[in-house]
């Protein structure tokens, strides 16, 4: 009978834990939350910087945002998000969601809330590999050390900053913030800002914060120039080249003078809490050595959930999921420890190949069909259905051209390959 410990109460470990609980071979599952409620970063809160406990705040929520994917794609295989007139949810509607999943599947009971994860180390038992978890409880300020047979984890990637190194950045005058710590949009007032970044959270807060800015300039290196038109206080630009003083030159010649660097550049995977023992290094954002994005090779009874990004991320965490317990099981036998290697090294070397860079490790995007198939196949279960990602992709497509109006439109997921699409009234079938 297994002991499992689960590292967070976001979606990942929400999921992990509602199919742990049902498995015979598990005994034990403490999830370990450092926050006082569940939800990872779909939790909003107005402060920045640290919380009351001393510990950086996890969620990088800010207060208008609306989910950039339809609700259609955003649930789990067995627990879609409920019926509603709108495809793209605000994130309140998104935590309630995920309360109910969790109270649905009776985890939130077995949810420790306040429980700061300080140290994970591996160690060799009679029987095989344990792990020892040192675990603190910020109420009591006590902690404790407690020993599992696998370990999950799933803390999330979406709340520690990724700051690039910008020549002159350190060295300007005025202020430079990330999107970890934006809520609202009044503290631009009056203010030119350098928005650096068009991903998701860029290209949304840009153009949130022309309503109260004198001059947004958003610097990208988008292959493919959004066709989305902007109000004329913003401007779009290149990659930034330098910065001096209170001016940015960007890799074309220009120039502008600015008052705020506000760096929308994305996130870091940070595991704090692993010894160095466990193995996995994060080097230019690539975890590693890890199995299909999610086993750790050196310590196989260890798993990240969450870690690969352009997905269809509820979904994947439950295929990566069940994936992982029917290895604990022994429906199927993860490969050794060196056939491991040897499928990772190709990996790498193939995304290579293909353009990928090293921090793009985990980026799935036009792979993620296949990565679903991989894991599906491997485990002998079911994959996920392809109408998943044929909406993804049409949702990401009307995001980069249609920003201000593509939350408007309606999805129905009619079978497994198949969707409708209502956009301006207008009813379209695509497979």
């Amino acid at each position: 009978m297994s002991r499992v410990c689960v590292i967070g109460a976001g979606a990942a470990g929400l999921c992990a834990a509602r199919h742990l609980l049902v498995e015979p071979g598990v005994s034990q599952v403490d999830i370990l939350e450092q926050a006082g409620q569940l939800g990872g970063t779909w939790v909003y809160t107005e402060k920045i910087g640290y919380d009351d406990f001393g510990l950086p705040i996890h969620s990088s929520m800010y207060k208008s945002l609306r989910t950039n994917l339809p609700k259609e794609i955003m649930g789990f295989p067995d627990f879609p998000v409920p019926e509603s007139e709108r495809s793209y949810l605000p994130a309140k509607d998104m935590l309630a969601f995920l309360q109910l999943y969790s109270d649905k599947h009776g985890v939130t009971k077995h949810i420790k809330f306040n429980h700061h994860v300080q140290l994970v180390i591996p160690k060799t038992g009679p029987s095989g590999e344990l792990w020892d978890v040192t675990f603190k409880d910020m109420t009591t300020n006590i902690s404790e050390t407690r020993e599992y047979d696998y370990v999950f984890v799933c803390n999330g990637h979406y709340n520690t900053p990724f700051i690039p190194s910008i020549p002159g950045l350190k060295e300007f005058e005025g202020d430079v913030m990330h999107s970890h710590d934006y809520r609202v949009p009044e503290i631009f007032t009056g203010k030119r800002v350098l928005v650096v970044g068009a991903g998701p959270s860029g290209m949304d807060i840009a153009l949130e914060i022309t309503s109260v800015t004198e001059k947004v300039i958003l610097s990208h290196h988008l292959k493919e120039q959004p066709k989305t038109v902007f109000p004329d206080n913003l401007v779009q630009k290149p990659d930034v080249a330098r910065i001096e003083g209170s001016k940015v030159y960007f890799v074309d010649g220009s120039e502008d003078v600015i008052d705020v660097v506000f760096l929308c550049t994305g996130y870091l995977y940070n595991f704090p809490f692993l010894h160095k023992s466990c193995g996995i290094v994060v080097e230019d954002n690539c975890v590693e050595p890890l199995y299909k994005h999610l086993v750790n090779i050196h310590h196989p009874s260890m798993c990240f959930i969450g870690v690969p990004y352009y997905v269809c991320a509820f979904s994947m965490f439950d295929l990566q999921v069940r994936y992982y317990v029917r290895s604990m099981n022994g429906t199927f036998d993860l490969p050794s420890s060196e056939e491991m290697t040897a499928h990772w090294e190709e990996e790498k070397r193939d995304r290579a190949a293909r353009g990928y860079t090293k921090r793009q490790a985990h980026m799935m995007g036009p792979d993620q069909e296949k990565y679903y198939a991989s894991l599906a196949s491997e485990a002998r279960t079911r994959t996920l259905p392809s109408v998943l990602t044929k909406i993804r992709e049409e949702s990401s497509i009307r995001f980069l051209h249609n920003l201000k109006h593509y939350r408007q439109d309606i999805y129905k997921i009619i079978d497994d390959d198949t969707y409708e699409i209502i956009s301006n009234g207008k009813r379209e079938i695509l497979c």
